[in-house]
Order: structure tokens, then C-alpha cells, then sequence
């Protein structure tokens, strides 16, 4: 990615805003159930519904936030990493690895296949940003054109409830990146 891409990257995150969850809405913390919140899948010939809730329910999920895909450092930073650690995670008892972000079930599966993803970490659409607002990690991006969007983070979680959550402040990519994550396995 060239630097400028990187640049702009870096100076958008920093322009967007963490939406104040509503009242009854507090950021997702260590032992909450993941929300039954419904997100979509495009498999190539159709689309799916999944209840996150369900998805969540059984095993040991790596769920990792993206504010959007084909963003600059999301698309040269973020997934590739998780590509990179993704046998390192599964031997670490990782089931499943997943990225969420707000965008169409048709955008995630385009970014999934030009960045040779399938198979390794599952792409879930929030296209109406349902979980990233449920969970309390919205983050508002209208300056920029982009609207509601979610917050950059990782999550582990174990049978439905989450285990460790990182969380990185708008402008950061540090702690939501796989090797952070690998740590805590």
C-alpha cells in the first residue's frame, strides 16, 4: 500500500467519532453474551442470515472489526494479519475466525475473494451496523461520507460469551491486530 493510502487512512480514523452508546447500551465487556443481533453472509449464489448469537454460541470465536472493508489499512493491515496468523490462532484452539464490518454481504465477499480470505476467516455483514451498535462499538464516519460504522476491535469468544476484548481508539491500529490477540490465547 502506497504511503499516502496509509496516510489518509490514519487521518480518517482519527477524524471519526465513537458514538455514545444509548443509555441502555454500555460497550460489550469481558463475560457479556455476544447480542443475537442478525448479520448476513453471501456464499456466491445466495444470501444468508446468521444470528451472531447462534454463530457465537459454541466453540472459540476470533471476531475482528474492520470500520470498512477495502479501507486503506484495513485492506493492507488488518485482514492481512489475520490471514498471515490464522493456522497460529486455530493451534491455539481458535474455531472460527470471523470479520464483521458495515458493509453489504455482496462488498464482503468481493473483498473476501481479492484477498484469497475464503475459507479462512469468515466475512459477516452488519449492513444496517445492528451488532456494532448492540455491542456499543459504533463509531460515527458521516464526516467522511461513510456514515455509522464499527469501531476497530478484536474479540475472543468462548461459548457465546466474550473472553478478552481490544478495543483500539479511533486513529490506532494496535491491539485488535492477530499478533495482540495471539497473546491472549
Amino acid at each position: 500500500m502506497a504511503t499516502q493510502d496509509l496516510k489518509f487512512s490514519q487521518a480518517l480514523l482519527r477524524a471519526w467519532k465513537v458514538v455514545a452508546p444509548e443509555k441502555d447500551m454500555a460497550p460489550i465487556k469481558i463475560g457479556d453474551p455476544i447480542p443475537n443481533v442478525p448479520v448476513k453472509v453471501f456464499d456466491g449464489t445466495s444470501l444468508q442470515d446468521i444470528s451472531m448469537g447462534d454463530f457465537c454460541a459454541t466453540g472459540t470465536i476470533v471476531l475482528f472489526a474492520v470500520p470498512g472493508a477495502f479501507t486503506p489499512a484495513c485492506s493492507a493491515r488488518h485482514l492481512p494479519g489475520f490471514l498471515e496468523h490464522a493456522d497460529a490462532l486455530k493451534a491455539k484452539g481458535v474455531d472460527r475466525i470471523a470479520c464483521i464490518a458495515v458493509n453489504d454481504a455482496f462488498v464482503m465477499s468481493a473483498w473476501c475473494r481479492v484477498n484469497q480470505a475464503c475459507g479462512k476467516v469468515l466475512m459477516l455483514a452488519d449492513g444496517n451496523a445492528e451488532f456494532a451498535q448492540a455491542a456499543g462499538l459504533s463509531s460515527d464516519a458521516s464526516a467522511w461520507g461513510m456514515g455509522i460504522r464499527s469501531q476497530r476491535y478484536a474479540m475472543v469468544i468462548k461459548d457465546g460469551s466474550v473472553q478478552h476484548i481490544f478495543v483500539d481508539p479511533p486513529g490506532a491500529f494496535e491491539v485488535s491486530a492477530a499478533q495482540h490477540v495471539l497473546k491472549y490465547l
